[in-house]
């Protein structure tokens, strides 16, 4: 890492820090922090890294809210977090519909990519926390390490996951338990390297 580029944890939203909607969230009232979510966000905080938010939110390309509903919700999300001791450094998200192929929307690692180079992030420093197997290929493709969570669609993702997709992930019960793998991680410097398909945290040798 150089002398001014940061690591950053990049956290997928729904599914990660808040309840995730088959009908997608639609306002502040319909976000949910999950349990722990608060408190792993604030412990997250004082570690030495940036902490953004990469998120798809077609939701606005299919015209069932606006952008600014969108950034409403993140705004309270954010003032909710820096209440409770935790931070955001920033929040990147994608409007667009799947079919409209763009470059920005998870699988694809626009977001991460326009994060870092935003906030000079060097990307083989940093670690993706999400939900889906899309959170993974983007991390992979971005060159970040992954953290798969077993909240939102992890325990499902993770039963269908090709092995490929899946290998060198850490596998951690929710936010909570991926911020304290992290933190043991770049304490020690080290990183299991292959989690095997439906491993318990409890067998993860650095949770």
């Amino acid at each position: 890492m150089t002398a001014a580029a940061s690591r950053a944890v990049f956290l997928d939203r729904d599914g990660v820090i808040n309840r995730n909607r088959d009908d997608y969230v639609k306002s502040w009232e319909e976000f949910e922090f999950l349990p722990g979510a608060l408190e792993a966000l604030q412990r997250l905080a004082g570690l030495d890294c940036r902490v953004v938010v990469v998120s798809n939110q077609s939701v606005i390309g299919r015209g069932i809210v606006t952008r600014a509903t969108v950034e409403d919700i993140h705004r309270r999300m954010t003032d909710a977090i820096v209440q409770a001791g935790g931070r955001i450094d920033g929040i990147w998200y994608c409007p667009h519909r799947p079919e409209e192929k763009c470059g920005c929307r998870k699988p694809g690692d626009g977001l991460l990519r326009d994060a870092a180079q935003a906030l000079d992030i060097e990307l083989a420093s940093s670690i993706m926390i999400g939900d889906a197997q899309s959170d993974i290929i983007a991390a992979k493709a971005a060159g970040c390490r992954a953290v798969l969570v077993k909240t939102g669609r992890g325990v499902e993702h993770a039963a269908r996951m090709p092995s490929s997709v899946l290998e060198g992930v850490y596998v951690a019960g929710d936010l909570a338990e991926a911020v304290a793998c992290i933190a043991r991680l770049w304490q020690e410097s080290s990183m299991p390297h292959e989690v095997s398909r439906g491993a318990d945290h409890e067998s993860c040798p650095i949770g």
